[in-house]
Formats: structure tokens, sequence, C-alpha cells
């Protein structure tokens, strides 16, 4: 019996050990903030934004010249036949679905840089984080999103370090508080 009652207490300080030491190979990381803080998603804002003004002023222009016709033939409606005002109302219902179509083309144009500038990005995000969760002997990493509890190792500074990345961008609410 009182073997027993030693190997019971072996087994349960045993149990016990493994269970801290698997609590200990689990962490945690704010994942969009890694994504948002690399300075190649900043330098990828700045160039989407760029592009996205260049293609604004180029819609912004389309319409000027849209209004402007339309209003001109406004103006001369009455002094014009019914055929060629219809020509005309022709001539801008067709502006207004080239217009249409190319800000619909930018919208799509805009996505696609996205993406696929972000694809480079969230590998390197996800290899520095599976390089540093090894390194610490880490076997699973959540993001703390997702975590009601987090009792895990934060993986940021470590991963904050090796990706070089940037002083995390106010949030909108500071911005117009300041």
């Amino acid at each position: 019996m009182k073997n027993f009652k030693t190997l019971l207490l072996i087994a349960v300080f045993t149990l016990g050990v493994a269970g801290i030491s698997n609590a200990q190979k689990i962490g945690h990381i704010n994942y969009q903030r890694v994504i948002d803080n690399m300075p190649e998603t900043r330098a990828l804002t700045a160039t989407l934004e760029k592009i996205g003004k260049t293609y604004q002023s180029e819609i912004e222009g389309m319409q000027k010249k849209l209004q402007d016709k339309f209003q001109k033939y406004s103006a001369e409606e009455k002094t014009q036949t019914a055929e060629n005002n219809k020509k005309r109302a022709e001539e801008v219902q067709m502006g207004r679905v080239k217009l249409e179509q190319a800000q619909k083309a930018a919208y799509q144009e805009m996505q696609v840089k996205q993406n696929e500038g972000l694809q480079p990005i969230v590998k390197k995000a996800e290899k520095a984080i599976q390089d540093i969760a090894a390194e610490k002997g880490i076997l699973y990493v959540f993001d703390e999103k997702s975590l009601i509890v987090k009792k895990g190792e934060d993986l940021y500074a470590a991963v904050k370090a090796k990706l070089g990345l940037l002083a995390d961008k106010p949030l909108p609410q500071q911005q117009a508080g300041q």
C-alpha cells in the first residue's frame, strides 16, 4: 500500500510538471500589430495611397469633363433637334458608363496591388514568428485577439526585434485627441 501511495504521488507530481511544461510551450502575439508595424507594410501603404490619389484625380477629371458636357448639352438642348439631343443624351450616358468602369477598374487594380504587396510581407512575418517560437521551444502560437486569457508568452517584443518593426501607429481616436 505504501508503494502504491508513493507511485501515485510520483505519477501526480510527474503529470503536474508535464502540464506546467506544456503550458510554457504556448505563446501569443498580436499578428495584425506585427503586420501593421513592418516597414514593408508602411511602404506598401504609402505606395497604394499615391496610386490611389492618381486614380482619384483621373476619375475626378473624367467626372468634371462629363459634368461640363452635360451642362453644355442641357443649355443647348432647346436649340438642337430632337435627333441631336438623343445622340447627346446617349453620349452622356456612355460617359457615365465609362466613368463607372474606370472607378471599378481602379478599385480592382488597387486590390490586386495590395494583395500582391501583402503576400511577401505576410510570409516574412509568419517565418519570423515560426523562427522565434522554435528558438523559445514554443509549440503553439495564437493570435492574441482570439484569446480570453493570455498567460502564455507574448512574442511581440522578440518579433519586433527580429523584423525591425516600427513604432505602433496611433489609433484614430488618439490622432483626433492630439
